[in-house]
């Protein structure tokens, strides 16, 4: 793997005080195809060998079998070994079912806690009521800190008006090299309020870009560039992410296979001429545009 000066990428995160990994593991997917199930456990498992050891998921992905087939990965770990991230149901997100819901996600990931609590995405329920509630969990020490997910600019600064809502450690956003439109005022905002951004689907959905049926697989300028650093363009879309500060990545750990190229882009280092060429290409947004979501 070729290496030439540029701005290294960042170990860890800072998220509102709380020092996480720029590297984790997603756990979207996983768990719901039975003849999977070993491949990604030896997948997740490895990773933590590798020293990726931030895991998300949530209550949604496969009705909880994410959970459960990432509580068996688990199984042997000490748990300082590694941070677990899950999110809520909007609709299970206020006082008469977030307890239950917590309490069911720490079941089937075998935890007494969580390291990080999302809400998934802004529902009916009052920010206030969900906030009230994220705090009573921290005081409980079922979850260590909370954020947000598929929260945009407004909806963070609602969020920082109310009493508690900046102990919000992270926003969980979909980021990746064809969907920059956050680049515009999220991230700004976030940095200079000190939380986190969490970016799912760093591998612009396995290089397909279904909002403008564009293949990033198949791009000259990424295939050249991918060529030069004798790296694959998924590597290559993951490089453009680490490379973001206050940003922390996860992919979904689908393969050994996969996870040990995730593992390689920590190591590599492409040139600044190169980072300009791709930015040429796939330009920063020069105005503001609606939150991607999947």
């Amino acid at each position: 793997m070729n290496k030439s000066i540029d701005k290294s990428i960042p170990a860890t995160v800072s998220a509102n005080g709380m020092p996480l990994p720029a590297l984790g593991q997603g756990g979207w997917h996983i768990g719901e195809d039975p003849k999977k199930a070993q491949n990604e456990i030896d997948a997740l498992r490895l990773g933590l060998d590798l020293g990726i050891n931030l895991i998300d998921t949530a209550e949604m992905y496969g009705d909880g079998k994410s959970e459960e087939l990432i509580g068996k990965a688990l199984s042997g770990r000490h748990r300082e070994e590694y941070l677990l991230v899950s999110k809520v149901y909007p609709y299970h997100a206020g006082r008469e079912d977030i307890f239950k819901s917590c309490d069911a996600t720490l079941k089937r990931l075998k935890t007494d806690y969580l390291d990080l609590y999302l809400l998934h995405w802004r529902g009916s329920i009052p920010l206030s009521e969900t906030v009230e509630c994220m705090e009573k969990l921290v005081q409980s020490g079922k979850i260590r800190r909370w954020g947000v997910s598929n929260f945009d600019t407004s909806d963070m600064e609602e969020l920082w008006s109310l009493p508690g809502g900046r102990n919000c450690a992270v926003n969980q956003v979909l980021y990746n090299l064809g969907s920059r439109g956050i680049e515009y005022d999220l991230i700004p905002w976030l940095t200079s309020h000190h939380v986190a951004a969490m970016a799912y689907c760093p591998l612009a959905q396995a290089g397909t870009l279904r909002r403008t049926h564009r293949n990033l697989l198949r791009d000259p300028v990424l295939l050249g560039i991918a060529e030069k650093y004798r790296i694959s363009i998924m590597q290559l879309l993951l490089a453009f992410v680490l490379r973001q500060d206050n940003m922390v990545a996860i992919p979904k750990a689908g393969s050994p296979a996969h996870v040990r190229q995730n593992a390689e882009v920590l190591r590599l280092s492409i040139a600044e001429e190169d980072w300009k060429e791709i930015n040429k290409a796939f330009g920063p947004p020069t105005g503001k545009t609606p939150l991607d979501m999947e």
